[in-house]
This record gives structure tokens, sequence and C-alpha cells, in this order.
């Protein structure tokens, strides 16, 4: 069995009931895609080609996880609510309807209505039965322009919450090309908002959760990164050496607030598998974060092939990978079961 933890979604009547808040042509610009991208990422709402690519895949099923863009960006506080309970039904109605698809899915949640977002993630985890919460950072105020660090004290609530359900967050980056690679600039060119922005933005992320102490507050809190943890397995030494730095040479403050040395809480996230055809990468990934950590995701369907090619590219890298047949099997399905608490008897 192959369990798919980070496999796109945007249910139907989700995204209709988007267009006709804010219009097609606003979505797609948020969404940063044209008629072409449209055409190439159908999958995301159309099962009849989603399941003919999944039935290459014999022994294949998905965790439905949302699709951006994020909600605060889509609507008001107020609008956001209605907007994520629809989102949530359709996921837990087609966990329902296909249970040899979709073996669970993912809440998403108005995080531009903090309290209105704890009582969703209940109501989600609760009476829909899904298995996590999906949060998109930056944190977006209603301008793409004005984002907000993952770290704030109104999501404390949220990380306590999580960490009783002991059920993890699904961390996905995001980076607009608005926003420019240098002041004398009005734009990011060459598609490197995105290329290497949304790593770095996972990259930022995971850095202030660390810093900030929340993994200290929340020991138990559990956290997904996209493409296998970004920058930080490749550069963990740089982090040791910097923080080493900081402290000895300079008092860095900002290390008091934490207990432990800083990497001992980066190895505490998880990582995907989604850097398509790259076992170079996952065994970096593999040894930074160790087995138990790692879990086979696949970005479905953001390729040039309506999401075939982010599903076998990201087998292939696992079993190309020189470890042992039982690690593989943790990686593809047995860390999924323990960290979504899976029905065993649903993935059979």
């Amino acid at each position: 069995m192959k369990i798919d933890i980070y496999s796109h979604i945007i249910p139907k009547k989700y995204w209709d009931a988007v267009v006709d808040l804010i219009g097609d042509d606003r979505l797609k610009e948020l969404a940063g895609a044209s008629n072409i991208a449209i055409e190439r990422t159908r999958t995301l709402w159309n099962l009849d080609e989603r399941f003919k690519i999944m039935d290459k895949y014999s022994d294949l099923v998905q965790v439905l996880t949302p699709s951006g863009p994020p909600l605060e960006l889509i609507a008001s506080p107020q609008q956001a609510i209605e907007l994520a309970k629809l989102y949530n039904d359709e996921m837990a109605e087609l966990v329902i309807k296909h249970p040899d698809r979709f073996i669970s899915a993912i809440a998403y949640l108005p995080l531009n209505n903090i309290d209105a977002a704890l009582i969703e993630c209940r109501r989600a985890i609760d009476e829909l039965g899904l298995r996590g919460v999906f949060i998109h950072t930056p944190i977006y105020e209603n301008n793409a322009t004005i984002t907000k660090p993952i770290d704030l004290p109104e999501l404390m609530p949220l990380y306590e919450m999580m960490s009783k359900y002991d059920l993890p967050i699904w961390l996905h980056p995001r980076r607009v090309y608005s926003i420019p690679d240098y002041t004398v600039e009005t734009r990011s060119k060459y598609v490197i908002h995105q290329m290497f922005g949304w790593p770095y933005e996972t990259t930022v992320a995971m850095a202030r959760l660390v810093y900030s102490g929340v993994f200290d507050r929340y020991p138990k809190l559990k956290v997904i990164t996209h493409h296998c943890g970004a920058m930080v397995p490749y550069l963990a030494e740089r982090i040791i050496n910097q923080c080493e730095w900081y402290e000895k040479g300079l008092g860095a403050q900002f290390l008091k607030k934490i207990s432990k040395p800083p990497i001992e809480y980066f190895h505490k996230f998880f990582a995907d598998t989604a850097i398509y055809d790259n076992t170079p990468a996952l065994m970096c990934g593999y040894a930074f974060f160790g087995v138990d950590h790692i879990l086979f995701g696949t970005d479905m369907p953001y390729d040039a092939e309506f999401g075939d090619t982010s599903i076998r590219t990201a087998i292939h890298a696992i079993q190309q990978m020189e470890i042992s047949d039982i690690d593989k099997q943790k990686i593809f399905e047995d860390n999924a079961r323990a960290l979504l608490k899976l029905d065993v008897s649903a993935v059979q």
C-alpha cells in the first residue's frame, strides 16, 4: 500500500462558490494560473481524470489536502467561515463516497478569523473525521503584499488544540510574484518566487516555530513540511554553526527562549517526498529527519502531466533509496497510518 499524504484537491462545489464570489479571472489571478495551467491541473476537481491516473498504481490511496489560494485572500472573515465549511464537508463526503481511493482528508481553516477557525477545526475532526489541518505560510491579510508569520500569538490556541488531538498540521508554502527579489524591481522574475521562494517560505516558517518556543510550549505538536523539509536538511550544519556563533559570540537573546539546541527542534518536523525524482535529496532528508518522520507525498497534480509525473517520480525516487524494504514500507504506508491514526482495515 502507498498512502499519498500530500495530494491536492479542490472540490467542485467549493470551486463554483469561489467563482461566484470573486469571479473566474480574479480566482485565476490569485492562483497564479492561466487557462493553460487550469487545464493542466484539471484533476484538482475532475474525479474521472484523477481516477484514470490513480488506476495506473493499483496500490495507491490518497489523503486529500486542500489547495490554494488561501481563504484569507478570497473572502472576508465572515465569508471565509462558510467557504471553509463547504470545503471540509465536501472533503469528508469524498472520503465516504470513495473509501478505496481516499483514505482520509485534511481540513481547511479560515485563518483570518481565528475564533471561527478553532470552531471549524473541532467540527472537522470530531464530526467529519478529518485527520489534520492545512496552513498556508505566510498567512495573508486581504492583500497578498501583507503577510504575517506563523508564530503569531493568535495562532497558539490552534497549536494547543492540535497538540491535544495529537494530529498533524500540513504546512504549505506560498510566495507571490508581486513581491520582488530585489528592491529596485517591482516583481519577481523567472518564476523565482515559486521555484525557490516557496521552499524558502517553508524554511522560514520552520525557523519561526522553533525559535519562538512553540515546540517547548506544545511538545506534542506535529507539523508536516512540504518538499522534504525544504532547505533545512541540506543546511543542517549551517544551522548549528550559526546558532553557536550568535550564542557564543553575540549572546543571542532569541536562543534563550528555547530549552534545547535549535537543531533538536528541527528534527521534530515531518517531511514528505514531494521533490520529484531526486533520490539523493530524499537520502538527505532521510538522514536528517529519520525514517519515522518521512512520509510518501506527491504534490499531485502540480506537474506537466496532469498529476502523473509527480506520482511516478515520487515512487521511483523512494524505490531507488539505499535503505531497507522495511524502511521503504514505513515511508510508503506505516508512518501515515501511525501519524494520522488511520484505521488499518480501511486501507486494506
